[in-house]
């Protein structure tokens, strides 16, 4: 067992530090891209010189262009690197997200949005928009944080079966939950939309997901609740392993079924709630992730999660960098990775692949 294990983290720290490379390279590259085009050496030079506070890297900028070394810097410090590394955390909060759902409930169509949390972020930040409450930037993302907690811990108080002797959260009763809620919460937007008036296309334009005007709070806020939300993930990862043998068999080797499903099942709508809350409605990323990347690391969650989380960082951060730089006219983010995650996971589905 403990060579099995050598060998998964070896697998781990290869896979993971290659596609760590990938990402820091991506970072760099849609960091140049733009209406002001910044070459690849300059974007590396600004940012280690902020970080170092060494702004003699950034000299040569002045030497070439006058005067431009403070407009380039802005761009890049306060403009380009928000967006992009809150777009990276939400595409890896997303994966992690589904990885654990798909796990708990066992279903390999689970995503962060199967138990209704991205509705109920929908729900409150439409009220927000619809008391105007958007001049803050604070509002929208908190009234979409609290929408989505209280949808999550009214799904699991409606899936409790309280009939049998000793209530439990099945599977099969969080997803029909969700699946409820979500339908009530649809039409509650409807509704908001409906009585909206001039608002309305604020609200419509928020539910299609966008990363524009990112600051370095939304980076903050993002990452804090990423890095709890993965060691807590990584630490049940032999248990979330075993719980996909079966309820029955997890028991017997020793797992606290109900006490694991709980906590991660909490962690997991958390990540969506958050990353819905600053991004808006982005779908596909939850879902399709873990399964391109089972395909490279089989079903081991121990190397799923990190794996997972990194390739939803690259793959969101690729669409946001074709819809930002690339198109002729910036489209919202949730419009582009529908357009490509659905036929994608069509063609998934239809060879049964999904596992």
């Amino acid at each position: 067992m403990s060579n099995q294990f050598k060998t998964t983290s070896e697998r781990v720290t290869k896979i993971a530090a290659l596609l760590s490379l990938l990402l820091a390279g991506l970072i760099v590259l849609s960091a140049c891209m733009g209406y002001v085009k910044i070459g690849f050496v300059d974007i590396v030079r600004i940012i280690a010189a902020e970080i170092t506070g060494n702004h003699n890297l950034t000299a040569h900028i002045n030497d070439k262009f006058p005067a431009i070394q403070e407009t380039w810097t802005a761009i890049v410090m306060e403009v380009r690197l928000p967006r992009i590394l809150t777009c990276a955390i939400v595409g890896a909060a997303l994966a992690l997200s589904g990885v654990i759902f798909q796990g708990i409930l066992l279903n390999p169509l689970a995503d962060p949005y199967t138990l209704g949390v991205s509705a109920g972020a929908a729900f409150g930040a439409s009220i927000a928009i619809l008391l105007n409450l958007s001049a803050s930037f604070v509002s929208i993302p908190l009234f979409a944080f609290i929408g989505a907690a209280f949808t999550l811990f009214f799904v699991i108080f409606l899936s409790y079966s309280g009939r049998s002797p000793s209530p439990a959260l099945s599977s099969n009763n969080l997803i029909l939950s969700g699946i409820i809620v979500a339908a009530i919460l649809s039409a509650g937007i409807s509704f908001l939309k409906y009585v909206a008036d001039e608002q309305v296309a604020v609200i419509i334009f928020w539910l299609m997901g966008s990363f524009a005007s990112k600051t370095w709070t939304d980076v903050l806020v993002t990452i804090t609740f990423l890095i709890i939300g993965g060691a807590i993930t990584f630490i049940f990862a032999r248990d979330l392993n075993l719980i996909s043998l079966g309820e029955r068999s997890a028991s017997t080797l020793g797992v606290d079924t109900k006490r694991v499903t709980l906590i991660l099942l909490i962690t997991g709508s958390m990540l969506a709630a958050v990353s819905v809350s600053v991004s808006g409605i982005i779908g596909f990323v939850g879902l399709l992730v873990p399964h391109i990347v089972r395909f490279i690391t089989g079903p081991d969650n121990r190397l799923l999660i990190p794996i997972s989380t990194l390739a939803g960082s690259i793959l969101l951060l690729m669409a946001d960098t074709v819809t930002r730089s690339i198109l002729p006219h910036e489209i919202p983010i949730g419009i582009l990775t529908a357009l490509i995650g659905g036929p994608v996971f069509c063609w998934i589905f239809k060879r049964g692949t999904i596992r």
